[in-house]
């Protein structure tokens, strides 16, 4: 393996650009402008790298492939095996840091990005808020502060004065603490769906699933081939494509489960995507629910007191219900103000295109493309990298 690249003269950059997050897509373009020469500062509100990915359950693979998922200029460990873990990837963030001699300020939070006036009374940089007062200049700034920020859940009526436990996927660790209980899990996302399994293999006495749309559920791997090489595949396909190629597939690779309570999407696989909706990668579930260790039911409408009440009227008393809803990435805050978020609180850009009006801002991290989050990141990286070096030559 190569030895560390070679430190670029800083010297004659005063003012350095300003990662915040340092998470894989901070990271990742971190790495990217120091190789090119750009000076750059990552600050982490948490007191180490990779913050989130120590937080997740313990079961947690990814489910994109170890080679797809590697950052600029570091592959991943084989030894890490084709499916990497939680922990391994933590290893690797922590490895990537070190490899590239990145310049790290943690235990510090960015509040608020504002535009700084140049000489000419244009912007020329950007000026950080930060936790202790700090007041920080930026001659560009990449948010990477990450798609799982703040934990969601939904404010559900009766919810303040359930009687059971109540909690949020990301507190989720492992199955250990349920053995013996009856747990709901609400949402079937990736996260939902694999906590479930979890649970129910871990020693759980009944799962359940409260399913408010019915998810599109894809194998990781057919026959060797991983799903995320045909996500990479059809991203610049027509939706409509796509839509069709991924009905023919599901009836080819995923049995029908209606009669389990999880019936076939009505709409499109890449429809869906479009919506911000991933498909399920199928790490048990469907095993699961045929045998009847976890059982779909109707949505969430309520609680009361010590149940919870269904959209289909029923009413069940679990003993925990974990809750997969989501996460916000509450941007609003820190650069809400600058009109670069949508209607969702999503940034308008990515990559290496800064928002209309905000020159030298950019974001990366925010999105969760069936290509790969990781792969994609690693591709956001360099993109910004040159767009920040050109932005830099404007401004000398």
């Amino acid at each position: 393996m190569p030895g560390p690249p070679t430190s670029p003269d800083m010297t004659t950059q005063p003012t350095p650009v300003y990662v915040i997050g340092a998470g894989p897509g901070g990271l990742a373009a971190a790495a990217a402008l120091r190789a090119r020469g750009v000076r750059t500062v990552v600050v982490e509100r948490s007191d180490t790298v990779g913050s989130s990915w120590r937080g997740h359950y313990d079961r947690l693979h990814l489910h994109t492939t170890r080679r797809l998922s590697a950052l600029p200029g570091l592959a991943m460990p084989r030894r890490f095996g084709r499916w990497v873990s939680r922990d391994d990837v933590v290893r690797y963030l922590e490895k990537y840091a070190e490899f590239h001699e990145l310049e790290l300020v943690t235990g510090v939070e960015v509040t608020r990005i504002e535009p700084a006036a140049g000489e000419d009374g244009g912007r020329d940089s950007w000026t950080l808020h930060a936790s202790g007062g700090r007041v920080l200049t930026a001659a560009a700034v990449v948010v990477a502060t990450g798609f799982n920020h703040t934990p969601h859940v939904p404010a559900w009526p009766g919810r303040d004065g359930y009687t059971g436990r109540l909690l949020h996927a990301a507190e989720y660790r492992d199955p250990a603490p349920y053995a013996g209980q009856d747990v709901l899990v609400v949402g079937v996302g990736n996260t939902g769906a694999e906590i479930a399994v979890d649970l129910a293999e871990g020693g759980a006495a009944r799962v359940r699933l409260a399913v408010r749309t019915a998810p599109h559920i894809v194998r990781r791997s057919t026959a060797g081939w991983p799903a995320q090489r045909t996500g990479i595949l059809v991203r610049r396909l027509p939706v409509r494509l796509v839509d069709r190629l991924g009905a023919l597939v599901a009836r080819v690779s995923v049995p029908d489960l209606s009669a389990y309570g999880l019936p076939r999407p009505t709409t499109g696989l890449y429809s869906r995507v479009r919506e911000g909706a991933i498909p399920v990668q199928d790490v048990g579930l469907i095993d699961a629910v045929r045998r009847g260790a976890v059982e779909p039911v109707a949505a969430v409408e309520s609680f009361d007191g010590a149940a919870v009440v269904l959209a289909d009227g029923a009413r069940i008393t679990p003993d925990a219900v974990v809750a997969a809803t989501g996460y916000r990435r509450a941007l609003e805050g820190t650069v809400g103000h600058l009109g670069v978020l949508d209607e969702r609180g999503r940034p308008r850009t990515r990559g290496g295109r800064a928002p209309d009006g905000a020159p030298g801002l950019y974001f990366t991290g925010f999105t969760n493309p069936i290509s790969g989050a990781f792969r994609e990141m690693a591709l956001d990286a360099d993109r910004i990298a040159k767009a920040v070096a050109r932005h830099l030559r404007t401004r000398t």
